[in-house]
């Protein structure tokens, strides 16, 4: 009976020191994922704001990619590569054709060679899709 008791004790202390040693290493394993996640957020955000107005469409269809949603050609939506929830939207000056029609309706022809004008600050959305 003293011989189970001094067992069952042995085994219960062995887990609970057990346990001690375990939880640092999930803790520490939650904080490295967390600081890879905001290195990886801080990484995107400095690609992501190296567009400057002034440069061409082709410049920004290097670190961006269109969404789909409701546009014209002179004015967009682009997500990150990275992550489509990681927006900007961009607004163009037409190079090589005319900004509108006749009609006076915006063209929806876009232009490598388009110039932005200007660029909203990046944010966070859901997907649009068509």
């Amino acid at each position: 009976m003293v011989r189970r008791l001094f067992v069952l004790l042995l085994l219960s202390m062995i887990l609970i020191v057990d346990s001690a040693f375990v939880r640092p290493t999930r803790s520490t394993s939650q904080e490295r994922t967390t600081q890879d996640h905001i290195e990886w957020v801080n990484h995107t955000l400095q690609r992501m704001e190296t567009i400057k107005p002034g440069m061409t469409r082709f410049d920004l269809l290097k670190v961006f990619r269109t969404e789909g949603g409701f546009s014209t050609g002179l004015r967009r939506t682009f997500v990150s590569p990275d992550c489509p929830y990681f927006k900007i939207d961009v607004e163009f000056k037409a190079v090589g054709r005319p900004d509108s029609d006749n009609a006076g309706f915006v063209t929806l022809l876009e232009d490598n060679r388009d110039i932005i004008v200007k660029i909203s600050k990046p944010y966070l959305q859901f997907t649009i899709g068509d």
